[in-house]
């Protein structure tokens, strides 16, 4: 359709969730593991440009901040859904936006006018459906045909897609082309995968700890 939901207040906080999980891959690692996963700290390594906009905006607020904050702190700043007047500069602005303009320079979405009765709003309808279609692929994919039962074999992008989709509240529409019997059995999955516990998990992750730090923040 080319717009988030109205009613959908979880996806701005998701999609900071997965900026620091995209810096977390190769740049970032939450310190002090032996500490629960909702203290992790997140440590700088690196300040290298990364080349995307939000990602190095994000890196400089890192940089800036002393003492570090949790990954659940940085999801409240960089939402701007903080009490602290102090810090209200560490907010990313117009994300949505930037990342749908990102996509349209990338020929996966379109720019067009939509009239909603009483204004006229710019939205960014789908132009590529390939690509978002072997998006929900993989992840039904992954949960069925692929499913490996055990978080840590599962590759660790897939693994984070499934994370901030279900923080996102968007994560049921993956599953809603599917057969009855599929859904169930791809949903039960999910949940089974969703439910396990972040602390636990995140002391056996190599690599994946930031992908449980989130799930953490958003299952508090």
């Amino acid at each position: 359709q080319g717009y988030t939901s109205f009613w959908n207040d979880c996806i701005s906080s998701g999609l900071r969730g997965g900026i620091l999980i995209e810096l977390a891959l190769p740049d970032l690692r939450p310190a002090l593991r032996r500490v629960p996963t909702l203290s992790f700290q997140v440590l700088l390594k690196s300040d290298a440009p990364t080349g995307d906009v939000l990602l190095d905006e994000t890196l400089r607020h890192i940089k800036a901040t002393e003492p570090a904050e949790t990954v659940q702190t940085w999801i409240e700043l960089l939402t701007g859904e903080t009490w602290n007047p102090f810090k209200l500069q560490y907010q990313l602005r117009n994300v949505r936006e930037r990342i749908a303009k990102a996509l349209v320079e990338k020929g996966i979405l379109t720019t067009e006018k939509q009239n909603f009765l009483l204004f006229d709003m710019t939205t960014h309808p789908v132009s590529n459906a390939t690509e978002k279609q072997r998006l929900v692929k993989k992840l039904q994919e992954s949960m069925l045909e692929r499913w490996v039962n055990d978080p840590h074999r599962m590759d660790r992008r897939t693994l984070a897609l499934l994370v901030l989709a279900h923080s996102s509240d968007v994560l049921e529409n993956v599953f809603t082309s599917l057969t009855d019997d599929k859904y169930d059995m791809a949903m039960n999955r999910t949940k089974d995968l969703l439910d396990m516990d972040p602390e636990v998990e995140a002391a056996k992750a190599k690599g994946a700890e930031m992908i449980w730090a989130v799930l953490a923040a958003f299952n508090k």
